[in-house]
Order: structure tokens, then C-alpha cells, then sequence
């Protein structure tokens, strides 16, 4: 679908662009896009890090209580309860 552009067809992309939004808002448009990139990337390396955490101490808990395998069962709690009637 976006194979088929080439320069023209982009430059007249930037100029609606440049209508729509307006010279003034653009830096601040951009300026908040690269800032939620920022964050989403932080998040990110923040999951996988929580991750290989998690993955190393099931491991050495596991080894520790001389189970055969790393995972352990999760534990629910049941949260349905009548909800409170007043009369």
C-alpha cells in the first residue's frame, strides 16, 4: 500500500499535514511523540528486566527446595461475594 509513494506523493502528505495541525503545533507534536516513545522503550526494558528476575528466582527457588521443576502453581483467591443488600 505505501510501496507505491515517492516524493511527490510525500511532500503533499507533509503540506495537509502542515494545514491540519499548523506550523506553531508541530514541534510540540513532535516533541510529545518522542516522548512517549521514550517512555514506552523504559517500560519495555522495565518488563523484561521484571522478567529475568522472576525467571532466576523461580529457578533458585526451585533449586533451593530441590524441586524438579521451575514453575510453581499460582495461588487464586476468589472474589465472588454477594454484594452488600441494605434494606
Amino acid at each position: 500500500m505505501l510501496g507505491n509513494l515517492n516524493g511527490w506523493h510525500l511532500l503533499i502528505l507533509l503540506v495537509v499535514i502542515l494545514l491540519l495541525f499548523g506550523a506553531a503545533k508541530l514541534p510540540a507534536l513532535a516533541k510529545s511523540m518522542g516522548q512517549s516513545a521514550r517512555v514506552f522503550k523504559g517500560e519495555m526494558k522495565a518488563m523484561k528486566d521484571d522478567d529475568k528476575t522472576t525467571e532466576s528466582s523461580t529457578a533458585t527457588n526451585a533449586a533451593d527446595t530441590g524441586a524438579s521443576d521451575a514453575t510453581t502453581p499460582a495461588t487464586t483467591r476468589s472474589t465472588d461475594s454477594a454484594p452488600d443488600q441494605k434494606s
